[in-house]
C-alpha cells in the first residue's frame, strides 16, 4: 500500500502539469471584457459615420467619372475639328498653289506668311491635344485607383460595422428566465396550467431592439394565458392535457427575425370579436369583414374582449401597444387562429435597427425612405387603373381590395403627383402588422443601406416615423412607415386626394379633345409639369436657359440643332419651342417649317431666340408661323411671362402612342 500511495499523486502531478500548459490558450480564447453599453453604441454610430463619408467619396468620384467621359467626349471631337481644319487648310494651299503657278511659275506660294502660320497653328493645336489626350489618360489611372482603393475601404468599412453590431447583439434566451416567471405567475393567478417552450431561443437580436420588445413579449404571454388557454376542466372535456401549452419560436429571415407566439387554447373567437368592435363603435353593425381583418381588430386600441379589467393579461389595455412598439421598429404581425385549435401570432422584427435596407422612394422634390421588409410589391400600373383606385379609394391586387393613398397625401405635403403624364406609374404595396395599403409614388429610386439615426425624445412617438439616416449626398433624409401612416391620416389624406382632384378634373373635362385617343389623356390625379424644348447649338445657351427652366419648375428637353429636335419631338411633344437661327444640319427657319408642315404639331407654339434682329429675319419668321420673336440677350421676366401665357393654352396635338 505504501508502494501505491505515491502513484496517483504522480499521475495526478503531471495531469496538473499538462493542464496548466493547455490553459493560457484556453484563458486567451476565452478571455472577455466588459464594455460599457453607450460606448459601444458611440462605436457603431462613429463606424455608421465612415459608411456614410464614404458613401459621399463614392458621389464624388461618381462625378469625377462623369466629368471625365465628358472630357473624353471633347477630346476625341476637338480631335474631328482639328483633322477637318488640316484637311481645309491643306486644300485650301493646293488650290493657291495651283492659281499661283499659273500665274507666275517663278513664284513659291509657301512664302506667303497666313499659310505658314495656319500651319503652324494646327500643328501646335495638334501637340496641344496630345498634351490634353496624356493628362486625361492619367485622369483615368488615377480614377481606376481611386475605385478599386474604394472598393476595398468599404469592405473593410462593412466588415468593421458588421463586427461592431454583433458586440451589441444578445441572445434570446438571456431574457428566458423573465418570460417563464411571467407564465409562472400569471398562470398562478388565473389558476390555469400553463408550461412555456422556447425554440430557437439562441438566437441573437440586437440589445436595444430585445429590450424595447420585452414588454410586448410579456403581455402577448399575459394575453395568451388570460385570453386563448381554457381552465383545465374545459380543456379535459375537449379532450386537451390539462396543461396548456405556449411556444416560442425564434427564426431568422433575412435581415429580420421572426418571434411567433402559438398556443393550443381556445382559438379567437371571431364572433365576439365582431360584437365587441361594434359596441366600441369601431365598425359598423352592417359592414362585412374577413376572417383576417377580424382577427386583426384586437390590435385596435382599447379593444379588449375581457368582460372586467384585472391586473392580468391587458389590464385594461389592448394589444395595440404591441403593435405600437412592432411599427415603431418598422416590423409588421401576421395573425393566424383557429376556433378550438389555438392561435398563433407572428411578430416580425429586424435583427437590428442601426442598419437597415431601405426603399427610397420621391414624391415631387421630396424623398423619403421605407424600410424594405414593409415592401411586398412594386408595380408599374397602367394610367386608366390608377385613375381608378383614385375614385374608389382602393386599390385591387391579387383580388383583394387593399385602401390606395397618394405619397404627398400621407406625409401632408401635397394632394397630387406633380409628375408628367405617362402611360404606366409606380405603385407600391406595403404590409405592416397584419395590413396592407397601396401608395402611388413619382418615382421608386432604389434600395440602399443606411445607417439608422436615433430620432431622440422629441421624435419618438411621431405616427409612422421610423427612423431617420444621412445620405451620401449630405441630405437627411426621414424614414416612415406609410402603413401607420395610413392608420393615423387615412381619412385627411383622402380628403386632400379629393380637394386637389377636383379643380384639375374640371379642367381637363372643359378642355379634353374629343378626337385624342383615351389612352392617351392623363389620370386626373396627375398634375403634368409643362414640357419646354430648347433648339441652340451653343452648350453654354442651353445650360443657361435649362437652369432657368428647372429654377421655374418646367420640364426642359434640349436639342443641339434642327434635325435633333425633330427626333425628340416624335417621342413627346413640348408645351413650347424654343430656337436660334443659326444652326448646323439644320437652322430654325427649317425647323419651324418642318413644325408646320406637320399636321400632329402644327399647332405647337415657337418663339425665335437670335441675335438676328434684322427686319428681313422677323417677316420670314413670321410668314413661317412663329408665335414670338426675341432677340439675344433675351430679357429673362419676358420670357417667363411667354411662357407661361404658352404654357396655360392647351396644344392641340395628339400625343404619339
Amino acid at each position: 500500500d505504501t508502494r501505491q500511495g505515491p502513484q496517483p499523486v504522480t499521475e495526478r502531478r503531471a495531469r496538473d502539469r499538462a493542464l496548466g500548459a493547455a490553459a493560457p490558450a484556453r484563458a486567451v480564447s476565452a478571455q472577455s471584457i466588459r464594455v460599457a453599453a453607450p460606448l459601444l453604441d458611440r462605436l457603431v454610430n462613429q463606424a455608421g459615420e465612415v459608411i456614410i463619408t464614404r458613401s459621399r467619396m463614392d458621389a464624388r468620384v461618381a462625378q469625377m467619372r462623369a466629368s471625365l467621359k465628358d472630357l473624353t467626349g471633347n477630346l476625341d471631337r476637338l480631335r474631328e475639328q482639328l483633322r477637318e481644319i488640316e484637311l481645309q487648310s491643306e486644300t485650301q494651299m493646293q488650290s493657291r498653289m495651283a492659281q499661283a503657278k499659273d500665274q507666275a511659275r517663278e513664284f513659291d506660294p509657301l512664302e506667303f506668311d497666313r499659310f505658314t502660320r495656319v500651319q503652324e497653328l494646327t500643328r501646335i493645336m495638334a501637340e496641344s491635344v496630345s498634351d490634353v489626350a496624356t493628362v486625361q489618360r492619367q485622369l483615368q489611372r488615377a480614377m481606376q485607383g481611386a475605385e478599386d482603393d474604394l472598393i476595398a475601404q468599404a469592405r473593410q468599412a462593412r466588415e468593421l460595422q458588421r463586427d461592431l453590431l454583433r458586440t451589441r447583439m444578445i441572445e434570446f434566451e438571456s431574457v428566458s428566465e423573465r418570460l417563464y416567471g411571467v407564465v409562472r405567475q400569471t398562470a398562478k393567478g388565473v389558476g390555469k396550467q400553463v408550461k412555456l417552450d422556447i425554440v430557437g431561443g439562441s438566437m441573437e437580436l440586437d440589445r436595444s431592439v430585445l429590450d424595447r420588445m420585452v414588454p410586448a413579449f410579456e403581455h402577448m404571454l399575459r394575453n395568451a394565458i388570460d385570453h386563448g388557454i381554457e381552465s383545465p376542466q374545459r380543456r379535459e372535456a375537449a379532450g386537451k392535457p390539462a396543461t396548456g401549452t405556449i411556444t416560442i419560436a425564434l427564426q431568422q429571415e433575412g435581415n429580420d427575425v421572426s418571434v411567433t407566439f402559438s398556443d393550443d387554447g381556445g382559438g379567437l373567437d371571431l364572433t365576439r370579436i365582431r360584437a365587441k368592435a361594434v359596441a366600441k363603435g369601431l365598425i359598423a353593425a352592417y359592414q362585412e369583414l374577413g376572417d383576417d381583418e377580424t382577427a386583426n381588430l384586437v390590435f385596435a386600441p382599447g379593444f379588449s374582449t375581457a368582460d372586467n379589467v384585472t391586473e392580468l393579461s391587458g389590464r385594461g389595455i389592448g394589444l395595440d401597444v404591441v403593435r405600437a412598439e412592432v411599427d415603431a421598429l418598422g416590423g409588421r404581425i401576421e395573425t393566424t387562429s383557429e376556433l378550438g385549435r389555438g392561435t398563433q401570432f407572428k411578430l416580425v422584427v429586424p435583427l437590428t435597427t442601426a442598419v437597415t435596407q431601405v426603399v427610397m422612394l420621391r414624391l415631387g422634390e421630396m424623398a423619403m425612405g421605407v424600410p424594405s421588409n414593409l415592401v411586398e410589391i412594386v408595380r408599374r400600373v397602367p394610367a386608366a387603373q390608377v385613375e381608378q383606385a383614385y375614385q374608389s379609394h382602393v386599390f385591387e391586387h391579387g383580388g383583394e381590395q387593399v385602401p390606395f393613398f397618394w405619397s404627398g397625401a400621407l406625409l401632408q405635403v401635397s394632394g397630387a403627383s406633380g409628375a408628367p403624364a405617362s402611360k404606366h406609374l409606380p405603385v407600391l404595396l406595403f404590409r405592416s402588422a397584419g395590413r396592407r395599403v397601396a401608395v402611388h409614388v413619382d418615382e421608386v429610386l432604389g434600395n440602399q443601406e443606411v445607417v439608422v439615426k436615433n430620432l431622440g425624445p422629441q421624435l419618438s412617438r411621431m405616427p409612422g416615423l421610423t427612423g431617420m439616416s444621412v445620405l451620401a449626398s449630405g441630405a437627411v433624409v426621414l424614414i416612415y412607415n406609410p402603413v401607420a401612416l395610413a392608420t393615423v391620416y387615412g381619412e385627411a389624406a383622402l380628403q386632400m386626394q379629393a380637394s386637389a382632384r377636383q379643380a384639375p378634373a374640371a379642367g381637363a373635362n372643359a378642355d379634353a379633345d374629343a378626337d385624342t385617343p383615351q389612352s392617351a389623356t392623363p389620370a386626373a390625379g396627375v398634375v403634368v409639369t409643362p414640357l419646354v424644348m430648347v433648339v441652340d447649338d451653343s452648350i453654354t445657351v442651353r445650360r443657361v436657359t435649362q437652369r432657368l427652366l428647372l429654377r421655374e419648375g418646367y420640364r426642359v428637353v434640349l436639342a443641339n440643332d434642327g434635325l435633333q429636335a425633330l427626333a425628340k419631338l416624335q417621342e413627346e411633344l413640348p408645351a413650347v419651342v424654343l430656337s436660334d437661327i443659326e444652326m448646323p444640319r439644320m437652322d430654325g427657319f427649317d425647323l419651324a417649317r418642318n413644325i408646320r408642315g406637320d399636321d400632329r404639331m402644327r399647332g405647337l407654339p415657337i418663339i425665335m431666340i437670335t441675335s438676328r434682329i434684322a427686319e428681313k429675319h422677323r417677316e420670314m419668321a413670321t410668314e413661317l408661323g412663329v408665335d414670338h420673336y426675341l432677340g439675344k440677350p433675351y430679357a429673362e421676366d419676358e420670357l417667363l411671362g411667354l411662357l407661361r401665357h404658352y404654357c396655360a393654352v392647351p396644344v392641340q396635338a395628339e400625343v404619339p402612342a
